[in-house]
């Protein structure tokens, strides 16, 4: 297949390309900074996009099976602690998210031949924070900032279904791998032997491991009845106090500093909220569609991870 990825530079991105192009895939990376974009397997094709604008990118879509749209500003920032949620940062992140989907969707419908496949990331924020419920694909959604970030992502690039093109919708959770995003700031009081809960603990961490998202998200291109919605998180979600736990477990190292949340709240403002209030968010379509997990159980993660 020939596969355009857009942000696949990122932390999924990279995972994903290097799992196609193994495979005798012709990869296409849409980047903003194609000279910062190193390190990928040979033969991936690196093209320069503003994130917004069709150039001559889009001349490529006409011979594309597939368009993998991950494009979006880092929630929480490239540092180890979490950058403030100012007004100017909400609306980057916005952004970020809505002009991708909008550039790549013009593309399409510019294109005398369009894809037969369009995979859109989007979060499992998509369904808010109330600790009462499970969330499954048929929930309803949030009314939070993430929430409603969500829901404009995933509204991005709805316009291509009326061209016949099958969209995906992949609402990732945490998602768990040893080259970065959320596990390296998780793991790095437990490194210092001060690991704990964070606030009272009780909030639920969906998480799921990254070689899960790979697969998963090759399992619903290949299945041609897939499509909509689908969470991209492992069947087994835990508290904040059980993955501290574990994380102690399989590193040896204490579980007991609790961080109290009013500390975060200071500190970080309403970003703090993503780690302190979490969701149960169920992989219940995927599941019915017959994916298998690899690492369907935390230790078993953390253990292959660390």
């Amino acid at each position: 297949m020939r596969i355009i990825i857009a942000g696949g530079s990122g932390l999924i991105g990279r995972a994903l390309t290097s799992s196609l192009v193994n495979d005798g895939n012709e990869l296409i990376v849409l980047s903003r900074n194609p000279g910062r974009v190193i390190n990928f397997p040979p033969g991936v094709k690196i093209l320069e996009w503003d994130g917004t604008s069709v150039t001559e990118w889009g001349k490529e879509i006409a011979n594309t099976d597939v368009v993998i749209n991950l494009v979006g500003e880092n929630l929480s920032g490239a540092g180890l602690l979490p950058l403030r949620w100012t007004k100017e940062r909400k609306n980057r992140i916005l952004q970020s998210r809505v002009n991708a989907g909008k550039s790549l969707s013009q593309a399409i419908e510019m294109s005398d031949k369009h894809p037969a496949i369009f995979v859109q990331a989007s979060g499992i924020g998509y369904y808010g924070t109330d600790r009462r419920y499970e969330f499954t694909e048929e929930s309803a959604p949030g009314n939070d900032f993430l929430a409603n970030l969500s829901k404009s992502w995933e509204a991005s690039s709805e316009s291509i279904e009326e061209l016949g093109v099958r969209r995906i919708i992949i609402r990732s959770g945490v998602v768990l791998s040893s080259q970065g995003g959320a596990l390296r700031p998780l793991l790095f009081p437990y490194k210092y032997f001060i690991g704990g809960p964070i606030g009272d603990g009780k909030q639920v961490l969906s998480w799921i491991h990254i070689d899960d998202v790979v697969t998963a998200i090759r399992f619903l291109i290949s299945s041609y009845q897939s499509c909509g919605a689908f969470n991209l998180t492992s069947p087994n979600p835990v508290t904040n106090n059980d993955f501290g736990k574990t994380m102690s477990k399989v590193l040896n190292r204490p579980h007991y500093f609790r961080l109290p949340g009013f500390i975060m709240r200071l500190a970080l403002g309403e970003v703090a909220d993503m780690v302190l209030k979490g969701q149960t968010a169920l992989p219940a379509k995927l599941l019915a569609s017959g994916f298998s997990y690899k690492y369907p159980t935390l230790e078993e993660a953390l253990k292959n991870l660390l």
